[in-house]
Parts: structure tokens; C-alpha cells; sequence
């Protein structure tokens, strides 16, 4: 890197891992450096699973220290989970992980109550169990009672960086609790959920500036001068802004854990029919609403390496017998919510193949294979289903994430879909994150602008269809019909 430009830095925290990055901008070019990464996931507790927040906190506390003085700072992670603080400031107890049980039963009583279409109109999510509107409803004990303010995870870790106590935009817009209409939060609806409105903080947007880091902040990373940035602290808002589109004719997969799928809009889709086909109106950055549909995602695929003991070191090998195994042997829906806990997911598969009257793939590529192209057929449902709802055109699939790296996933998106794939760039999130702390520094433009310089940084790959849909339309018939939510 020169040393010309000043540098940012993305705490960007995922579901299984967390990295700090560090950014600058040169010639038109975004140049990026990951200083740090770390590993994330769920704690068993007695009373469920938890994150270790504090523990997340030291990690960007190290990488902090070793991004050398950025000018600011932006955080984003994954939705829904929060974490209460008492009027002292201090943490009741460790948010729990959003794949806990303790909402199976609630989330459904609380939609038969209020009432599913309701519900839709005045938040536009997706039913999902886990979503905080859920978690409040479920959550029990002293902890609630005691709180004064409700903080997402970005926003958590925001408060302990500069003591700063607010709620970003689009990761706000994720809890149920937000009307995507308004861009406010919603009385009515925190009241459904059992808390006092004023439990939720004040919201901020995508620039806005946080605050500045605290001194013992500041003396543990070497810091001086840097400020905390609100960005699209929700991953997925801040992927999409990492996306390289050049028209708006686009629809995009960000993959990871969990697949995000979908376009992005002036304004959300709320009719009915979005709501029977499970969609999502989630707030993006500018103003911007993302349409789409959550899909399991490579969880599928590390829960089974963690079942065979596996880990990615192993995956080549595993991807490469997939990529020998018969196409199209066996699928399954890559939404169904059995495969939503941690568990023994080649049994679960194995299971759902059985159901369907379709064979159990037989060795572990050919399960691979089936977990991919049911990933593939899930991709394409949702983006045609995102498309035809929107009545918006879709000339090309981005696919970032993750997932960009995994050639037999893109290719068999591309087949799926009859429509090109581009994939890239893999840190989409901390590109997205990085650059709208460069614009709130005055160094961008518009959100135009950071596309095309993310399309200028990036090397990016692009997949051709091959044959027809047809094999894919006759797989897709072999999958249930998904119940109404």
C-alpha cells in the first residue's frame, strides 16, 4: 500500500468467523489488507446458546491494534441478535445466538395472534423464528425487566467502542420492530413484542458518525483521532453495497453462512403475494430496500464437514468428487427449517431425499453435489420470485461472498438460473463496509461511484450457462410445495 491516502477499517463479524480489515483508496482502486480474523460461534449455556460478545469485543480490540491508527472505523455483523444494557451501561448477560430454541413455539403463536398479513404490512419481513421481534416474545426473567436500552451486535459493539447508545438503520430494519415505510420504529409493534418503545434506541444512518473512540479504547489499539462511522452495519446491507452491478437490471446472491438473495429497490413490495412467497423488505444504504429471500446457505455444507469431522482444509477434495457425481440425483429445499439447528445435517438430508421418494446420496461428494445444486434451484427461485414481484428485469446474478470462491457453486447457479453469474468480490462486506466510511470522509461520491471502483479493485468471474433449464425445472418439480407462513 502507498501511504498517502488515509486507511479505514471494517470490523466486519460473521456467524462463524470475524476479520478486521484494512482499507485505502489509491488511484481509483480500493486496496485492502486483512489484519486480523478470528473465529465465532455459538456458546452452550445452560439456559441456551449465547455468543460471546465480550469475547468478540477483545478480537476487534486485537485487530484494532494491528490496523494502525485508521481514520475511522465502521462495524457490521450478522441480524437479529441484540444484547440488553442496564442503566449503568453494563451488559444483562450474553445475547443469545439466533438459532436457539427457545422461539420455535413462540414465533408461531405470536403471527397466529397478530395476525400474518398484518404483521407483513407493517414490518414486510420474512417469516423467519428467529427474527428479535420473536426473541422479545420469548425472552423471560430479570434481564428484560432491568434493561434500558436494547443494542443489535454492531451497534453493541459500537457502545463499547465510544459510548455511544443508537441503532443503525439498516440492521434496525431486520428486528420486526421497524416500518419500512416510515423508516421509524414501530410503538405498536415493540408493545406486541412486550417491551416499553423506549427500550429501542435512536436510529442513526448508513455515514452518520458514532463517535470517537474512548480513551481506554484509544490507548489499548494505539489509536488517536479515529471516529466509529455508522455503514449498512447489517452484513447483507453492507454486501450489497459491495456488489459491482453497472445497470440496476440486477439481481445478487450473498452467500456465506446463509444465502441472501434477491434485488435491490426504491421502495419495499408489501402486497400479500410477497408475503405468501416469503419475502423480505430489509433497508439498505442510501435509502435503498433489499427484496429478498433468506436461504440456508453453506451452513448446509458446514454442518456436514463438522459431522464427518472434516474442516475446510478438506473441502477441495469433497468439491472435487461433487463435481464427478451424477447431476441432479437427488435435491431438497434448502429452506426447510430442519435444517435450521445445529445437528447431523447428512441425516437430516438423507431424510428429506427419503420423503421426496428421491435416492440418499450414496457417498460424501454426491452429497456435496446435492447440497449445491439444492442451493443452486433455491437461488433461482428466489431471484425469478424476486424479479416477478418486483416487476423488475434481471440481465445478470451477482454472487458475492463467501460463496464466490466455490466455481461449482457459481456454475451450477448459472445452469440453474439460464442467466449469467458473476461472482466477486469474496470480503463484498468489507468492501462495502470500507468504502461508505471513504464516502462519509469525502472521498466518494455516490454509491455509483463505489461500484465502479469496486469493480476496478476486484478480479471477478463470470459463468455461462450450459444446455438448458429443463433438467432443473423437471428437479425443482420433485421438491414439496413450501407451506403458506
Amino acid at each position: 500500500m502507498t501511504t498517502e491516502s488515509p486507511t479505514f477499517a471494517a470490523v466486519d463479524l460473521g456467524a462463524s468467523s470475524g476479520r478486521v480489515v484494512l482499507g485505502r483508496l489509491a488511484a481509483g482502486r480500493l486496496e485492502t489488507t486483512e489484519v486480523h480474523r478470528f473465529a465465532n460461534g455459538p456458546v452452550p449455556l445452560p439456559d441456551g446458546l449465547h455468543w460471546d460478545a465480550v469475547g468478540l469485543f477483545r478480537e476487534v480490540l486485537t485487530g484494532l491494534r494491528a490496523a494502525g491508527g485508521p481514520v475511522s472505523v465502521g462495524v457490521d455483523s450478522w441480524a437479529v441478535d441484540y444484547g440488553l444494557i442496564d442503566g449503568s451501561g453494563s451488559l444483562l448477560g450474553e445475547p443469545f445466538h439466533y438459532r436457539d430454541s427457545r422461539t420455535d413455539a413462540v414465533a408461531k403463536s405470536f403471527v397466529d395472534s397478530f395476525g400474518a398479513p398484518e404483521l407483513f404490512a407493517r414490518n414486510g419481513l420474512q417469516f423467519l423464528p428467529f427474527n428479535t421481534i420473536f426473541q422479545l416474545a420469548a425472552a423471560k426473567g430479570a434481564a428484560l425487566e432491568s434493561a434500558e436500552a436494547l443494542l443489535l451486535i454492531p451497534d453493541l459493539i459500537g457502545y463499547w467502542l465510544t459510548g455511544q447508545v443508537g441503532a443503525e438503520l439498516t440492521n434496525a430494519s431486520t428486528t420486526g420492530l421497524l416500518d419500512p415505510r416510515t423508516h421509524e420504529w414501530s410503538p405498536e409493534l415493540a408493545r406486541a413484542a412486550g417491551i416499553d418503545p423506549s427500550l429501542l434506541p435512536a436510529l442513526r444512518k448508513p455515514g452518520d458518525v458514532v463517535g470517537e473512540l474512548l480513551p481506554p479504547v484509544a490507548e489499548a489499539t494505539g489509536s488517536t483521532g479515529t471516529s466509529v462511522v455508522a455503514v449498512g452495519s447489517h452484513d447483507t446491507a453492507s454486501a450489497v453495497v459491495g456488489v459491482p452491478a453497472r445497470t440496476p437490471n440486477f439481481a445478487y446472491v450473498c452467500t456465506g453462512t446463509w444465502s441472501l438473495t434477491g434485488v435491490e429497490l426504491s421502495a419495499p413490495v408489501l402486497t400479500e403475494q410477497a408475503r405468501r412467497a416469503n419475502f423480505t423488505n430489509e433497508l439498505g444504504v442510501d435509502g435503498t430496500v433489499r427484496f429478498l429471500r433468506n436461504i440456508m446457505g453453506l451452513w448446509l455444507l458446514q454442518e456436514s464437514l463438522r459431522t464427518w469431522g472434516l474442516t475446510s482444509e478438506d473441502l477441495p477434495g469433497l468439491l472435487a468428487e461433487a463435481a464427478r457425481a451424477e447431476p441432479l440425483a437427488a435435491v431438497v429445499d434448502a429452506e426447510d427449517t430442519r435444517f435450521l439447528a445445529p445437528g447431523d445435517m447428512p441425516a437430516r438430508i438423507a431424510e428429506a431425499c427419503r420423503e421426496t421418494d428421491q435416492p440418499v446420496p450414496p457417498t460424501r461428494g454426491a452429497l456435496v453435489r446435492c447440497i449445491l445444486e439444492s442451493l443452486a434451484l433455491a437461488h433461482r427461485r428466489a431471484v425469478r420470485e424476486a424479479a416477478r414481484l418486483s416487476d423488475r428485469e434481471v440481465d445478470v446474478v451477482h454472487l458475492v461472498g463467501g460463496g464466490a470462491r466455490n466455481e461449482l457453486l457459481c456454475q451450477l447457479t448459472a445452469d440453474a438460473l439460464g442467466a449469467p453469474v458473476v461472482a466477486g468480490p469474496v470480503e463484498a462486506t468489507a468492501t462495502g463496509n470500507l468504502l461508505v466510511q471513504a464516502r462519509a470522509a469525502g472521498h466518494v461520491a455516490d454509491l455509483a461511484e463505489i461500484r465502479r471502483i469496486i469493480a476496478a479493485s476486484h478480479h471477478l468471474d463470470h459463468y455461462t450457462p450450459r444446455g438448458t433449464t429443463t433438467p432443473w425445472d423437471e428437479a425443482e418439480s420433485r421438491l414439496p410445495t413450501r407451506p403458506t407462513p
